[in-house]
């Protein structure tokens, strides 16, 4: 018999790293229809040590373009910047972030709140601001901070109006979320997702400014595509102005893809997939997705904070694998992935956990 020495030294291997850096799922756990859902197949997410604790309620993850981690600690009122190694480089305080996105300018957008006095009465307002970290050399605490929501007397006459996620195109525009009560109008519904471009004024200034929202978004709509409660976005890497997001408001489908098409019959966006298409368009396929990332392969990783599961599609929609489980997680919220590294931002059980694919191990 022929001996694959080769394949016995990875394996080998495999188990220590297992045995010494990590928890391996226990592969009788995978089921989909106990809301416990693990994975199948030769591949594994390993569990990295150490967990990193000490935040509260954390909402948001990314990976910046440096690269650094920044965390959204929600209920510790502050915006955390780490290395990947989990060190932190930085805090700063701000009220209540619950989404972040960075531009390539190094400039962080950060959904959050902001109290202020309104005919005498104090008033809290969701808000989205912009930190300029590259004028500071990064040192986050003293960043310029700028807020762009809400500005006009209109957007204060709207205290409910919630700003849900953010995410970045290639060219530094950006898109916000938002969602609200007030959905009757055409033109302006609360539930819509905003356009900020770059404007240069007459003295040479740059500045962000509201472009309009991106039309044919159904505020209330239970198919595709609709804008219903929009709890997270993100856009993909490279030149594309495409959109995947995720939804809580009542729809079957809580994960939906925007497709730009710009050519001389049609400027604007479609559904990327058709009602049931693929395994990511299945109806009722979600239950509370709160927050989804995309890696540089362009493979989707939506979080489930009720089924406390993170589930994977390839770019085609179809589902790679599922994990999680309630000994692993506790309403999750968010996700990020550098590096062949997947980061879940453990939301009640207040951590960052980190993962690796078993495939992925040197």
């Amino acid at each position: 018999m022929k001996i694959n020495y080769k394949k016995i030294l990875l394996l080998i291997s495999l188990a220590i790293l297992v045995y010494s850096c990590g928890e391996k799922f226990d592969l009788n756990e995978f089921n989909l229809s106990d809301g416990n859902p693990n994975i199948g197949g030769d591949t594994v997410y390993i569990q990295l040590n150490p967990v990193w604790e000490g935040f509260n309620k954390p909402q948001d993850i990314i990976v910046g373009n440096e690269p650094f981690i920044y965390v959204a600690d929600t209920e510790n009122d502050r915006i955390v910047m780490l290395n990947l190694d989990g060190r932190i480089l930085g805090t700063r305080t701000i009220e209540k972030p619950i989404a972040l996105a960075q531009d390539f300018q190094l400039n962080l957008i950060v959904s959050a709140k902001f109290d202020t006095i309104v005919n005498g009465i104090s008033q809290t307002y969701n808000a989205i601001y912009k930190i300029d970290l590259a004028s500071v050399n990064h040192q986050i605490e003293m960043a310029p901070i700028n807020r762009l929501l809400p500005k006009s007397t209109s957007d204060l006459s709207n205290p409910d109006r919630e700003y849900k996620g953010v995410t970045v195109f290639y060219d530094n525009s950006f898109v916000i979320a938002r969602t609200g009560p007030k959905n009757s109008s055409l033109s302006d519904p609360d539930n819509s997702l905003l356009l900020f471009k770059k404007q240069i004024d007459n003295n040479g200034a740059e500045r962000d400014s509201l472009t309009g929202r991106i039309p044919g978004l159904d505020p209330l709509g239970g198919g595709i595509p609709s804008a219903y409660g929009i709890s997270s976005i993100k856009s993909f890497s490279g030149n594309t102005f495409d959109l995947i997001f995720t939804l809580t408001g009542s729809n079957a489908f809580k994960a939906q893809w925007l497709e730009y098409i710009d050519s001389r019959e049609f400027t604007g966006y479609v559904s990327k997939f058709t009602l049931s298409e693929n395994d990511f368009m299945l109806p009722n396929r979600f239950s509370d997705p709160e927050g989804l990332t995309i890696d540089a392969a362009g493979n989707i990783y939506v979080v489930d904070s009720e089924k406390d599961s993170i589930y994977k599609f390839n770019s085609f929609g179809d589902q790679l694998l599922s994990f999680g489980g309630q000994n692993l997680f506790n309403h999750p919220h968010a996700a990020a992935h550098f590096d062949k590294t997947l980061y879940i931002a453990d939301t009640e059980n207040n951590r960052i956990i980190r993962f690796i694919l078993s495939t992925d191990i040197q």
